[in-house]
This record gives structure tokens, sequence and C-alpha cells, in this order.
């Protein structure tokens, strides 16, 4: 879900500031002020790609969000999103379940523990205003493929221990509850490493990303567990905004996350697809 780019963007900005002096005898310069411990940020996005997976049915998202990094290393922040994949999963369920909104609350302490070296853990839990969603009978949830398929609350907490060393960090995040409506999910586990190389070069950095998302939970006909994969870039265009390009894929089974296409046709709501985004951060 996101999302502890701003949260390095403060502490980069005060380091900066407290290494610059400003000569106020140059009245070209332009003098910044403190961003704060408070920044927020706003996404128009081409899709909505969770650990490789649409939200949104291959169609635009807007999301946007605020953290609050104290000097301690604590912080706190919100991050939402438009989504679909909930509804998408229950087409021609009548009453239509709804849940158009995803909205992320989490919390966590941050810290450097050697040179170059930092950690970050906290928790995370992402919050679902749904309504309608059916509930089935255990032995559906044994036998039914999807995810959508059984009635499970898609409300899920994980939490999470992060590493980072230079441009590269190791993530792992662990369910405390069922993970986004599998049946019988809690304990599921992701994995991912992220690289994100400042190339030097007209403000470029390159991205790129492998993760692994392990559910021991099987049905009769579908394994959960997949991997996921992105490559791209991100162009730091001044004044808060920024564009990413990227493709993105997984190996996900069509049988436990598909999506409606029209009618009572499915498609892979993994297949691999490209990406563009632009960030404001304020």
């Amino acid at each position: 879900m996101k999302k502890y780019i701003a949260i390095t963007a403060i502490a980069a900005a005060s380091a900066l500031m407290m290494g610059n002096t400003f000569a106020q005898t140059a009245p070209a310069a332009e003098v910044k002020p403190d961003p704060g411990p408070v920044t927020a940020n706003v996404t128009l996005a081409s899709d909505y790609r969770y650990r490789g997976i649409t939200q949104g049915n291959f169609r635009p998202a807007i999301q946007g969000g605020f953290d609050y990094a104290h000097a301690s290393g604590f912080y706190i922040g919100n991050w939402n999103s438009s989504i679909s994949w909930i509804s998408d999963g229950y087409s021609g369920t009548s009453p239509a379940p709804s849940a158009p909104i995803e909205m992320d609350f989490y919390g966590g302490y941050k810290t450097e523990v050697a040179e170059g070296v930092t950690l970050d853990a906290g928790f995370l839990q992402y919050y679902y205003a749904s309504r309608n969603i059916p509930k089935y009978t255990l032995t559906t949830c044994k036998t039914a493929g999807s995810r959508n398929a059984c009635g499970i609350d898609p409300n899920t907490t994980e939490a999470y221990l992060a590493a980072t060393y230079q441009f590269a960090t190791l993530k792992y995040s662990y369910a405390l509850t069922d993970l986004f409506g599998i049946y019988d999910s809690k304990g599921a586990s992701y994995i991912d490493l992220a690289l994100n190389y400042d190339t030097g070069f007209e403000g470029i950095t390159l991205n790129g990303h492998i993760g692994k998302q392990m559910i021991s939970t099987k049905t009769d006909n579908v394994d959960y567990s997949y991997t996921d994969w992105k490559i791209g870039l991100t162009k730091d265009l001044g004044n808060g905004l920024n564009v990413a390009v990227a493709y993105i894929g997984t190996n996900a089974k069509q049988a436990a996350y598909y999506v409606s296409s029209g009618g009572s046709s499915t498609k892979n709501s993994g297949q691999g697809t490209g990406f563009i985004s632009l960030t404001k951060t304020f």
C-alpha cells in the first residue's frame, strides 16, 4: 500500500536545511520554510496496483494521504484510494456489494541503527467501507476459487518490519487477521525487496521491486500464493511533483484473483501491464 517516501523526504529536507546557511545579501535566493513534521500527498494513477494485483479493474485511480513524523522516530499516517475489486468480485450478486474506497491507517517507529542502516517497524490497518457482502457456508469457502467467493471480511491488519541500506529496502509483513477477504488466511506473509537508485541525472530514480505473497490456505482448486515484480523509473519535476512509469507483472492464478470483464467473463487481476502516475507532495 505505500508509503513511507514522504517520511524519508522530511528527514532529507531537515538535513539539507541544517547543513546550509542562507545568505541574506543574495536577493535572488529563495527562502524555503521548514516543511514541519506533517506532509500530504495526492496521486493520479493509471491503475492502483497493490502487490502486483489491480485494485480497480485496470481503471485510473485517485489517491492521497498524509504523514506525521516526530523527531523521535515515531510516525502515523493515513492513505486512501479509489478501488472496485470487492464489488467486481461479486458481479451479478443482488443486492450489489459496494466498497469504493480503501482507507489505510498506519503507525510505527523508524530509526537509524548503524551508519546507512535504518529499521522501520509498525502496524497497518486496511479498512474498506463495504456493504452487502454476501455470507456463504464454510463448505463454499473451502471449495470455491476466488477470494471474493466466500464473504470473508476484507478488512485486514498487518504488522511489518523493514530494513533499508542505501537504496535497498527489505520488508516483511505478517497478517494478524484474514488477508483481503481470503478464507482462513490469518498468518499470511509478504516479503519484498525494493530498489530505488538515484541516478543523479535529471532527477531520475530507477525503481525495481520483487515480492512474494505467501498464503498457506488452499481451496480444492486454488493456490493464493504468488510472486510479483516491477521495473520502472521516477522523475522529479520539482515543486513537489513526481511522475513515475513502470511495468508491473505477477504469476497470480486467475482462478484466485479474477475481476469481471463484462457479462460472465473474467480476466486475471494480476496480468502484466504498464503503469504511470503523477504525485504532488505538500
